[in-house]
């Protein structure tokens, strides 16, 4: 089969043969239709995600059609289905186990022409979206609804401050937090940016270029009871002063590298809780599915790239010019 494969670190994915994965009891085929990039994969190709073994398939989001099973799953046989790419979470809500895996490394991902994996891992495709929007909605779409709904306990009527607006998972954070009967405000480094998130919802926008940022969001959103962040970085202590006292500030990653000081007399005296975020359990997938057909809530799509030209899609998101999720066409 056709793959997209990282032969080295600090390299692009290539377009090459590999051999077709074997089943094993309890999985399935899926012949790809799309799958979704994520920073995930963009990262392993700076040598930024470790414990990466070349050469290796990438690809944590993908949607297709299951064209072989086990004995005992026949039943999704033909079926159009979507891939948790949350692996052997354990049984605690609380916290992933040890074992804990994302598709696409160790495992063989999803930019190939199909994929072995244990049906567990399957569900139906959502009947309102397309295949590429549907490619686009697990990774992002578990790691948003985790972390407003797990994490943050969000509320109708609350103020949700999402930063970064542009990347998958803080576009379904303002798209969840809105079905949610929460009411949202943004941020960007990009003006057209926020224009953007404007017409799906947020009430805000703040650039945070600006380093008055953190002074206006008081004044024109008011104080926020939730921040939803990926950047974490040098901007993270203006989240901890836009937040009321016992807000809630969770954070599922660090693209704008490492905090500095974390003034904590406002933390403590503020009653602020900080909360740490990864992916989700199945029970969460679950439930997010469950939200997106609810509310008939669709992925935003930047740009569909074929799969063979996929380097085209790495190099696009790595110089953050995308809004919305990047999606190759199997």
């Amino acid at each position: 089969m056709n793959c997209l494969v990282l032969e080295s670190e600090g390299s692009l994915p290539v377009w090459r043969e590999m051999p077709s994965p074997e089943l094993e009891p309890g999985d399935v085929r899926v012949q790809m239709t799309a799958a979704a990039l994520n920073h995930r994969d963009v990262w392993m190709t700076k040598g930024l995600y470790p414990g990466v073994v070349y050469p290796v398939v990438p690809g944590s989001d993908g949607s297709g059609v299951v064209v072989e099973t086990s004995s005992d799953h026949g039943a999704w046989l033909g079926r159009s289905v979507i891939i948790n790419p949350s692996f052997d979470w354990g049984g605690s809500e609380t916290v992933q186990a040890p074992g804990f895996t994302i598709l696409g490394m160790p495992r063989q991902g999803t930019f190939a022409g199909e994929i072995v994996i244990p049906a567990a891992q399957l569900a139906p495709s959502p009947e309102h979206l397309t295949p590429f929007e549907a490619a686009a909605l697990p990774l992002a779409g578990l790691t948003a609804w985790r972390a407003l709904f797990s994490r943050a306990r969000v509320q109708p009527g609350e103020r949700v401050l999402v930063t970064g607006i542009g990347g998958g998972v803080a576009l379904f954070a303002l798209q969840f937090a809105l079905a949610a009967g929460a009411r949202v405000a943004v941020t960007s480094g990009s003006p057209e940016k926020l224009e953007r998130a404007a017409k799906l919802g947020a009430e805000c926008g703040f650039l945070y270029t600006d380093p008055d940022w953190p002074n206006q969001v008081p004044e024109r959103f008011g104080r926020v009871q939730v921040v939803i962040d990926g950047s974490a970085g040098p901007g993270f202590s203006g989240l901890i002063d836009v937040c009321e006292p016992g807000g809630r500030i969770v954070n599922y990653g660090g693209t704008a590298g490492p905090l500095e000081a974390i003034p904590m007399r406002k933390i403590f005296w503020n009653q602020l809780n900080l909360l740490g975020t990864t992916m989700g359990s199945p029970s969460d997938f679950a439930a997010m599915t469950a939200l997106v057909n609810r509310h008939r809530i669709r992925p935003v799509i930047d740009e569909v790239f074929a799969l063979r030209d996929g380097a085209d899609g790495f190099r696009k998101m790595d110089a953050g010019r995308q809004f919305g999720k990047i999606v190759f066409s199997a």
